[in-house]
């Protein structure tokens, strides 16, 4: 039986929902089949506008990324970024640095594919790394402020219950890498020193 309409991989919508965002297999089912079936159109498509897609079959997402730029090399004007590179604060980063850890480990000792964490492990996660002396009010509204950070760069994923319960986004991988996790204890030393030069 023929495919209707409806059922035939549009190129607009696997570019459109990757121009808003990460596509996700679980939660954007639809243009995660447009964007499976379209690889190579969408790869050409956003090449033009000096995009990459980089796309994680096994974890299950896709999002954009900037080509390296080469400051007009080959006599070709540069493409402005599309894609602006974000600052994260110290704390951010170490939350990120976390919580990438503690995937690794999930991973290494589940069959599960889905890390839930909640709002009371994480802030244990980050209390050792913030400064005794900050009173226990005080230093669980700075870890709220670098939870929703995370969240709202879609790392994080609440899940509506009672327990304020949050998902690991599997995307942190293609930006926390194997490389930048092996270095981790050196930096974990780089942030205590840091941390006792802030005391």
């Amino acid at each position: 039986m023929a495919a209707t309409r409806s059922e035939e991989p549009s190129l607009s919508v696997a570019a459109a929902h990757l121009m808003k965002g990460v596509v996700y297999r679980d939660t954007h089912p639809v243009p995660w089949h447009h964007l499976m079936r379209l690889q190579a159109q969408v790869r050409d498509y956003v090449a033009v506008l000096g995009l990459t897609v980089v796309i994680d079959e096994a974890e299950g997402y896709a999002f954009l990324r900037s080509q390296p730029s080469d400051d007009e090399a080959d006599g070709q004007p540069a493409i402005p970024r599309l894609i602006p590179r974000r600052a994260l604060s110290f704390h951010v980063s170490l939350l990120l640095a976390l919580l990438r850890k503690k995937l690794a480990e999930f991973d290494a000792s589940n069959a599960d594919t889905r890390l839930v964490l909640t709002r009371q492990q994480i802030v244990d996660l980050c209390a050792v790394f913030l400064p005794a002396s900050t009173s226990e009010a005080r230093l669980i509204d700075q870890i709220d402020t670098h939870i929703g950070k995370v969240v709202e760069l879609g790392f994080l994923r609440r899940i509506d219950d009672a327990e304020a319960t949050y998902e690991v986004r599997r995307i942190i991988k293609a930006f926390v890498d194997a490389q930048w996790l092996a270095d981790f204890d050196a930096r974990l030393a780089e942030y205590a020193a840091e941390l006792g030069a802030a005391r």
